[in-house]
């Protein structure tokens, strides 16, 4: 895979508990996205947080890394779900961290059987830098698949 590199610009008004912030993607995906500390901990009304962003990125990694793994056993994917939630908790002497990541996955798959989706999932999970990036911060990473 060749060298990458992707910008996103993030501006902040105003202190932490009542400030509020924008998050716009350099290549114009999306733009304007609020973000505030009330929507980060409390409900989002709306808004995204870091977090959820970080979902979306997990969840688009390992998503394209089950459509390849399908792919190269010769049974591309008809439709994949994936569903990624972030868990952040308080860790003793550290503050909030990232503990966690769920992701469900549900595919629509021809030819393809229970143990042949599991293994294809679990390399998915190894392949997925992001994956990666959050076990080696410590992160429990869980991975279910199922056919839909």
């Amino acid at each position: 895979m060749p060298h990458i590199e992707r910008t996103a610009h993030v501006g902040w008004d105003g202190n932490l508990a009542r400030g509020a912030g924008m998050i716009d993607a350099a290549s114009g995906a999306f733009a304007m996205l609020p973000y505030s500390l009330p929507s980060r901990i409390g409900e989002a009304g709306g808004k995204t947080s870091p977090e959820e962003l970080l979902a979306a990125a997990h969840g688009g990694c390992i998503t394209m890394s089950l459509a390849g793994e399908l792919t190269a056993a010769g049974t591309p994917p008809g439709r994949l779900d994936t569903a990624v939630t972030i868990v952040m908790d308080e860790v003793e002497g550290q503050g909030h961290q990232i503990v966690g990541s769920r992701v469900e996955m549900v595919a629509r798959v021809a030819g393809v059987d229970d143990a042949a989706l599991q293994a294809a999932a679990a390399q998915a999970h190894a392949s997925c830098p992001f994956s990666q990036l959050l076990e080696r911060a410590g992160a429990e990473v869980s991975v279910t698949a199922r056919l839909g």
